[in-house]
């Protein structure tokens, strides 16, 4: 009998449930009724705290189209994960622990960059884990592409294309926020599919005074209304020179409620025209997963059973020139993968006079 458990861990976004459900259908294909199925609650909490469930096939109906997950995520910060906490619990200890309680043969975690940590931690702790890469910010190393990606896409796209009435009607300047602390591939995808005139990205520190003059000439020539795509990593130039310290400093000092907010009032004092600025938040991690999705988390969850039954442990399964491939986590743990800016969109997005700031 096969035993495997599967967890969701770190950030929730569209995908992971048809993720769940290629898992555990590609499993009952290949090991039919010898194989038993463990669904981790909450993610690395439920393996650290011992709260799972055995599952049964019905479990994996009906959730192809659902959004969030429906064995619950956590966030447990990768930095803290071998910190005794308070109630003297060794997370590390604790989660090889039930892994055995379970009599597991392998371990599928669903999630990020801080969760892909944790998966090639506990891979160094001897544990079969394969780890499926999870992010609306698509900044997992060594995949080209994650799931979540292009459905948190399509949702920030819908947003600037919903601002583009109202911004024309008024004759204002939309700013809008996208998700994406570290890196702008989200922000770039949207802000180009909705037709920004500008895009902010964490990659691409920016002068506030050449988005005015890009802002300005638009009215000059007639556009009164501008659209914004900002990242909420953005950052400027003078801030691209700061240590990390003296950047965190200064940011806790304006004491704006995000980035957009201090840009819109910098630009305030530089242009005529109104300035309205959008947070949609979370509303881009949620809602059905986009049909894009629901095929790559398909094929990224057969792989997994696939790898199950090879013995293929220790690895993501990565999208890879279209083709679904073991990558080592002990190559691609830890490592971000940022917006290059000399990157085909980025080039695209110049070409047609999108600004980006600089």
């Amino acid at each position: 009998m096969k035993r495997v458990g599967i967890l969701t861990s770190g950030g929730d976004c569209q995908g992971l449930n048809p993720a769940i459900r290629g898992v555990a259908k590609g499993l009952y294909e290949e090991f039919g009724k010898n194989v038993e199925i463990y669904g981790i609650k909450d993610g690395y909490k439920g393996l650290i705290f011992g709260e799972y469930k055995l599952m049964e096939p019905s479990d994996f109906s009906g959730i192809l189209t659902e959004g969030g997950t429906i064995l619950g995520t956590s966030r447990q910060p990768f930095k803290t994960i071998r910190v005794i906490d308070e109630n003297s619990v060794d997370k590390v200890a604790a989660m090889k622990s039930h892994y055995k309680k379970m009599k597991l043969d392998c371990l599928v975690i669903l999630g990020g960059n801080g969760t892909q940590k944790t998966a090639n931690l506990l891979r160094e702790e001897g544990l079969n884990v394969i780890h499926l890469p999870k992010t609306i910010d698509n900044d997992v190393w060594g995949t080209d592409i994650t799931f979540g990606y292009h459905s948190a896409v399509e949702v920030a796209t819908n947003v600037i294309d919903c601002l583009h009435s109202t911004a024309t009607s008024h004759g204002r300047i939309f700013i809008v926020e996208v998700m994406g602390h570290k890196v702008g591939w989200l922000t770039l995808s949207a802000g180009i599919a909705g037709g920004a005139d500008v895009i902010l990205l964490p990659e691409i520190p920016y002068d506030i005074n050449k988005v005015a003059k890009t802002l300005n000439s638009r009215i000059d020539n007639g556009k009164k209304f501008s659209i914004l795509a900002v990242a909420e990593g953005a950052i400027s130039k003078e801030e691209a020179k700061l240590s990390k310290k003296e950047f965190k400093k200064k940011r806790a000092e304006e004491n704006y409620p995000s980035i957009v907010y201090r840009i819109a009032e910098e630009l305030q004092d530089k242009i005529d025209n109104e300035i309205r600025v959008c947070v949609p938040g979370h509303f881009q991690r949620g809602g059905s997963p986009c049909a894009y999705d629901r095929v790559l988390c398909t094929r990224l969850g057969a792989t997994a059973a696939k790898f199950v039954k090879e013995k293929t442990f220790g690895v993501m399964v990565g999208m890879v020139n279209g083709q679904c491939v073991p990558v080592p986590l002990e190559e691609v743990a830890g490592k971000l993968k940022s917006v290059p800016v000399d990157c085909g969109e980025i080039q695209a997005a110049r070409q047609i006079g999108i600004s980006f700031g600089d």
